[in-house]
């Protein structure tokens, strides 16, 4: 059974790829090699999972061993990064054979059949497989020896138990073979969970047993006490990323990259906040660790209740107050801005608010701000696009965007839309050739600080949609 099991998912995944040379023999085939396509396109498109370690929101940050180093390689690349979360192997599989990312970042083992399958980094990482069991009940009160009776030490005794593991996962397979290696039968139970999920159903008593990558484990151990992860199952392995098979020369380059960075004291730095740091209990207990707790900050019911106001996601909105005032209610600016939703003064006064107002009174004021930005923007239909210009207004003033958009127009691109046109003016318009045009009004302004805005913005937007709910 078990090995019809993999020759079913080998053959399955096999016919993914023939399907995908089929359809690629039309004339939307294309040529070029997948380094070119992600500089082309300026963005690499990963999917990683979204837990503790590999990719999480934290007090409205987004953070992760996985996302850091990722984050590090775009920025290589001289591309954006687009992250798709995503706690499923099979899915992961099915989007990187249907082209749908570029590279698959989560902590695999090479095996025989994924090599038929798919490509494979160098390591970015090495650790061994343990097994996640429950120390017994009253482990605080006993002694050392009675606990170390009452758990599993040699492999040779996982025979008749139960254990639960992630589906088509590595710890499936050595567990298939361990249970040859050892004569006897292992009942394997694969779920369509994450190993951290599977790890906190044995600290809570639902399942005995389960398997996970050491490193991972040691960082779960420190939050749930009452689990054991000394016992090994497997040799060292090493980690790496996928990518599809035709993906020789952006191998070639992520490879090179890999190698050079694991010796920086950047990598060292990164590694060691997520696997080596006690501080990381700290953060999954936390009210504001949004994979558990799917919240973002100590304001999000206020955020929530005005934005419906201006029909607008909550989680745009969030973003937007982070990149303000980093949810700091007594955040000051040189300009004189202050608060949540950092008003300046003269805005705030038109709505109200003074630096003592209650919080709740600084986001609706800024939300009416916004209000007020969206009256005078209608002339841009497409509300989506609108939102970019509002964001931008409410940083650097509604003048300036107004005069970019003149610029836009006097040079032949479109005003209503805002990247890679009016974005563009507003950058120009530090630039003497621009901001002195006659069809500027407000002169001259450092756009290249509300360009940055409204990217930054939008891509923790992105973040927050990809792990907090509406």
């Amino acid at each position: 059974m078990r090995a019809k099991k993999y020759i079913t998912l080998l053959l399955v995944l096999i016919l993914a790829l023939s399907c995908k040379r089929v359809s690629n023999s039309d004339h939307s085939v294309d040529h070029r090699s997948k380094l070119k396509q992600v500089v082309d396109r300026g963005v690499l498109r990963v999917v990683t999972d979204f837990n503790s370690t590999s990719y999480f929101i934290y007090r409205g940050q987004p953070m992760g061993y996985q996302y850091e180093l990722l984050q590090e390689l775009a920025d290589y690349l001289g591309v954006e990064l687009e992250v798709h979360a995503n706690n499923s192997l099979t899915e992961k599989f099915e989007l990187l054979q249907n082209g749908e990312v570029d590279l698959i970042a989560v902590n695999l083992t090479i095996t025989r059949e994924r090599r038929e399958i798919m490509d494979f980094t160098v390591a970015h990482a090495q650790t061994r497989q343990v097994l996640i069991q429950r120390k017994p009940d009253n482990w605080k009160k006993i002694s050392h020896s009675r606990i170390e009776d009452s758990l599993i030490r040699s492999q040779l005794d996982l025979a008749y138990k139960t254990i639960y593991v992630q589906s088509n996962s590595s710890y499936a397979k050595r567990l298939y073979h361990l249970s040859d290696e050892i004569g006897d039968s292992i009942d394997i139970r694969e779920v369509d969970e994450g190993v951290e999920k599977l790890i906190e159903k044995v600290a809570s008593g639902q399942i005995d047993y389960s398997v996970c990558d050491e490193n991972v484990a040691r960082v779960n151990e420190t939050y749930f006490e009452n689990i054991d992860i000394s016992t090994p199952i497997s040799f060292p392995q090493n980690l790496a990323w996928a990518l599809s098979k035709d993906s020789d020369d952006l191998k070639a380059t992520i490879n090179n990259w890999l190698i050079y960075f694991k010796n920086t004291s950047r990598y060292a730095v990164i590694y060691h906040k997520y696997f080596r740091n006690k501080r990381s209990a700290e953060i999954i207990e936390s009210d504001y660790y949004a994979s558990t707790s799917g919240k973002i900050s100590p304001y999000d019911a206020l955020i929530k209740q005005y934005s419906e106001e201006i029909g607008w996601d909550w989680r745009l909105i969030a973003s937007m107050v982070y990149q303000e005032s980093r949810f700091n209610p007594q955040a000051k600016s040189w300009a004189g801005a202050f608060g949540l939703m950092q008003l300046m003064p003269t805005t705030a006064q038109r709505f109200g608010v003074k630096p003592d107002s209650p919080h709740a009174q600084h986001i609706r004021a800024g939300i009416m701000f916004i209000k007020w930005l969206n009256e005078r923007l209608s002339m841009i239909k497409d509300f989506e696009e609108r939102k970019k210009f509002i964001l931008a207004s409410y940083n650097v003033g509604l003048g300036h965007v107004l005069d970019a958009r003149a610029l836009a127009v006097k040079n032949g691109y479109d005003p209503n839309i805002w990247v890679d046109s009016v974005d563009q003016f507003i950058i120009n318009k530090s630039d003497p050739k621009y901001y002195t045009d006659p069809v500027v009004k407000y002169g001259y302004c450092r756009g290249t600080e509300t360009f940055n805005y409204v990217v930054s913005i939008f891509e923790r937007y992105e973040h927050y949609k990809n792990l907090v709910i509406p």
